[in-house]
């Protein structure tokens, strides 16, 4: 996994969380919903690198 795509994967899932615990702190299911689905593109993206780099060696 490249350095930019590790920290891109990482700020993803970051930024999530950080939505959805916004949202249940102001009680706004669609930015909790949001959080959780940023949290999971970033899981994606970062499986996806885990197996590219799997693949390399």
């Amino acid at each position: 996994m490249t350095d930019h795509e590790k920290t891109d994967a990482k700020v993803e899932q970051v930024k999530g969380k950080v939505k959805e615990t916004t949202g249940r702190a102001v009680g706004n299911e669609r930015l909790t919903a949001e959080g959780r689905a940023e949290q999971a593109k970033g899981d994606v993206r970062q499986a996806k690198e885990k197996v590219k780099d799997a693949f390399k060696h």
